[in-house]
């Protein structure tokens, strides 16, 4: 059997592949940009193919010769636009489909409540599940109300409200019923559905044993962290509008993706069925409870083995998105900020400290200028800082880390870091480590560092000299951070590796607006240039 599975770079997406790989399926992976797959430890497993469901032209070679099909994709609820985003894409998903004679569709969707009005976004997933229940094809479209699992956004609004609030106001849904399930418990749904019998084409509701308000979960929660109960007092006039935005400063979860959560918890989301055991027996030990759940995520959490998380899959036209097409990019310019530094460390013991960045780890530089920047981009609608990263130690392209995104990845050699914050350009931290072969003794290392931004507009370019002079004391403090942390890991003298100048660090290179070459599409070389914003070709003066 061989299973096509989109979404293959998000949440649940990420953790059906290893599964469907050990049940014997073959898989091949769907995303828009297969770069962002490099550091999946199943890549070298699968076949991967680019493709985007609202291009359904690209849908044919992937569909070609499927046999099943999971559809785990859908917008963010980020405009009055997310759900005929969805309706086109489902659309041109269930065509193609048939199209290409795949024997069978399986969409998790959400858990729908018994006559009431539906929130925006759980219309939506409905809608997407009517457009393929009636494409022809058998459908299997699975419902589930509140997935709690390690990196789940569910679980990282559940977790982050309760550990920071001990004393919290909260709006009416707090006393909604609702039935979470265990992302495990998700996984081996999804997985036997790939084999339900052919005449098979409906919805399942699935769920946990447990039915409680988010209020009891919240306590449920505190008291598995170990944490004192929590005073939630009801504040019946907080809007959803209002409540995502709080959730936005609270916890990692940005306003933007708490909206529909927060408009979806309103409804009384409890299962009127459960039909699907009938084709997929429930374990022996029964279904995961709620407590059991929370306990095996934050393990996961405090052992750092968080397999994916909510932030791992960016939304169409996030700026981690791939780069603009060529002539885009003719005649723009790109700011830079250049920092180079010779570290009395050898190279690996850089690398590391390098890798390590953000989280926990912090960036080396004033916490408060961090904390204040992601406040202004919570404001603004964008990502918070508090997105943290998967792993402490190591990182793979496409994961977030804080309000970045890893780009290009050359362990031991390139990091280069992508921002998804708001402002009026796209951004870039990049650091290269190399030998330096100059400056002393065998065993000494350059780290050379590099802030990249591609202003927008005259708002870009204010922007850019807005924050410039605050530069030389965040950049500045960020290298030599990571210098004196790698310096002390190797038990080196600070002074062991000098410059021919007799200096550790080298001036910084700050430059203004660098013109950008217009690109030639007979020639190679230039657009490698144009495509990669760390090796633009300079044809102007510097201004």
């Amino acid at each position: 059997m061989r299973a096509l599975v989109t979404g293959a770079t998000g949440y649940i997406g990420g953790r059906l592949v290893p599964r469907l790989l050990a049940a014997g399926i073959e898989v091949r992976a769907m995303t828009r940009s297969a770069s962002r797959l490099s550091g999946a430890p199943w890549r070298h497993q699968v076949e991967v193919v680019e493709a985007d469901a609202l291009e359904p032209e690209t849908l044919v070679p992937a569909l070609a010769g499927a046999d099943v099909a999971y559809y785990l994709v859908h917008s963010i609820d980020s405009g009055t636009e997310f759900g005929e985003t969805d309706r086109q894409a489902a659309e041109a998903f269930a065509s193609a489909c048939a199209d290409a004679g795949v024997r069978r569709i399986v969409y998790l969707g959400g858990l729908l409540p018994a006559q009431q009005e539906l929130s925006e976004h759980l219309r939506s997933r409905a809608e997407v599940g009517d457009i393929l229940l009636a494409s022809g094809v058998p459908t299997a479209v699975l419902q589930a109300a509140i997935i709690l699992g390690s990196g789940s956004a569910s679980f990282e609004m559940l977790r982050h409200l309760t550990d920071r609030l001990p004393v919290m106001t909260a709006p009416r849904w707090v006393e909604t019923r609702t039935q979470p399930i265990a992302v495990r418990d998700v996984l081996r749904y999804l997985v036997g559905a790939a084999n339900l019998p052919s005449k098979i084409s409906r919805r399942f509701d699935i769920g946990g044993p447990d039915v409680l308000t988010y209020r009891e979960m919240m306590q449920r929660y505190a008291a598995v962290a170990g944490l004192r109960k929590r005073l939630i007092i009801g504040v019946p006039l907080l809007s959803p509008a209002l409540t995502s935005q709080w959730v936005g400063l609270i916890t990692p979860v940005p306003a933007q993706l708490a909206r529909p959560l927060v408009r979806s918890l309103a409804n009384e989301v409890v299962c009127s069925e459960h039909d699907i055991v009938d084709f997929i027996p429930d374990p022996p030990e029964g279904l995961l409870g709620v407590d059991d759940a929370i306990r095996l995520a934050l393990l996961r959490v405090r052992e750092s083995t968080v397999t994916s998380r909510w932030s791992d899959a960016p939304w169409p036209g996030a700026p981690s998105d791939p780069l603009p097409s060529d002539p885009d990019w003719a005649g723009g310019r790109l700011y830079r900020d250049i920092r180079s530094r010779v570290v009395s460390a050898p190279r690996d013991a850089v690398w590391r400290q390098v890798e390590r960045i953000g989280g926990q780890t912090g960036w080396h530089s004033t916490p408060a200028a961090w904390a204040a920047r992601g406040a202004l981009d919570v404001l603004a609608g964008g990502m918070t800082h508090r997105r943290g990263r998967r792993d402490p130690q190591r990182l793979s392209v496409g994961e977030s880390v804080d309000f970045w995104r890893v780009e290009h990845l050359e362990r031991g050699e390139i990091l280069r870091l992508r921002g998804e914050m708001k402002m009026p350009g796209l951004a870039w931290l990049e650091w290269r480590i190399e030998p330096a072969t100059d400056a002393g003794p065998t065993g000494c290392t350059r780290i050379t560092q590099r802030a990249l931004f591609h202003p927008r507009g005259l708002a870009g370019d204010l922007y850019w000299w807005a924050v410039a002079p605050f530069h030389g004391i965040i950049f500045g403090d960020m290298i030599a951070g990571l210098s004196v942390a790698a310096e002390a890991e190797a038990l080196l003298p600070a002074d062991a590796c000098r410059t021919s100048t007799g200096a550790a660090a080298e001036p910084a290179h700050i430059e203004g607006a660098v013109t950008l070459a217009t690109p030639d599409p007979t020639t190679d070389a230039t657009t490698d240039a144009m495509t990669d914003p760390t090796n633009p070709t300079p044809t102007g003066e510097l201004r």
